[in-house]
């Protein structure tokens, strides 16, 4: 085998990287795959219990969720970097823009991060990250992005519980996939864009559409998945597929558009409304391009 990649080198053709395992093998499905962003969280609160279950329930091929670390360096399953928006922690604590990292993780799971979505879900807690996988992985396959936290303490985390080739993780953080790679030649990563700012400079919205020059980058992180927004054709798409990698959009609610662009050859729409995109693409028939 070493002697095939250094081979390969020396004639200029990069090998494609095996994905495998369980997560890998599920990534490499045939046919688009429909990813819950945040759970069902057009049904449910997002990065809660309840919105991951129903995803499952809807037949989600994989449920994407979120964390931070606590103050105490615990990692817990929100979006945002406060912890405002989707808890009762203004309410509790007073103030404003109150921080994840200032306030411990049995502060964080004690509060209401249901009530605000609605009055059936009032007393859903905010799950820890092992405890989010744990309840994914019983029936599905979790994407984990990472917003917050060094890569050496996730890598520890899911080597403990022996989720190295069981999950996928992405990131906007390109150093921290490529940290994560290093750490884990085997964790199926993803690279999310994107960037704000490449090679030094800050990006036009103009240039921010996936090219040959992301992808060869991404590539070079270590990961397998470009993770993108709408900015997608059919001639970067291939390109990833000709490097043996894997093309999802996010975040995609309409069906239509979600069928549109399976037909460009993305492999996996990431999506608030799983249950109505799966339905969609199934009715259409639709299935991804492949290598």
């Amino acid at each position: 085998m070493i002697r095939v990649l250094l081979i390969a080198a020396c004639v200029g053709v990069l090998p494609v990287l095996a994905m495998a395992g369980p997560a890998g093998d599920r990534v490499m499905r045939p046919g688009p795959l429909v990813i819950a962003h945040r759970g069902f969280s057009q049904r449910a609160p997002e990065n809660t219990l309840p919105a991951f279950r129903l995803a499952l329930a809807a037949q989600a091929d994989m449920v994407e969720l979120d964390y931070h670390h606590s103050a105490d360096g615990v990692p817990v399953v929100i979006h945002d970097g406060t912890l405002d928006r989707t808890t009762d922690a203004r309410a509790r604590w007073g103030g404003e823009k109150i921080a994840v990292r200032a306030k411990t993780s049995a502060e964080i799971i004690g509060l209401d991060a249901g009530r605000w979505f609605g009055p059936k879900f009032q007393g859903v807690r905010v799950p820890t990250l092992v405890d989010a996988v744990k309840a994914i992985q019983a029936e599905g396959c979790t994407l984990i992005e990472r917003k917050a936290g060094d890569a050496a303490s996730l890598v520890a985390l899911l080597e403990k519980e022996g989720w190295t080739d069981h999950v996928v993780v992405q990131s906007f953080d390109w150093e921290f996939v490529r940290d994560a790679h290093q750490r884990s030649p085997g964790l199926v990563l993803g690279a999310l864009g994107p960037p704000k700012t490449w090679r030094g400079r800050d990006l036009h919205d103009s240039e921010k559409a996936l090219s040959a020059g992301f992808i060869a980058e991404i590539e070079e992180l270590g990961a397998r998945l470009v993770v993108w927004n709408k900015q997608v054709d059919a001639d970067a798409i291939k390109e990833a597929h000709q490097r043996g990698m894997r093309v999802w959009v996010y975040t995609i609610d309409d069906p239509a558009e979600a069928a549109q662009l399976v037909a460009l050859g993305v492999d996996g729409i990431i999506t608030n409304d799983p249950g109505s995109i799966r339905a969609k693409l199934r009715a259409a028939g639709a299935t991804a391009r492949k290598p």
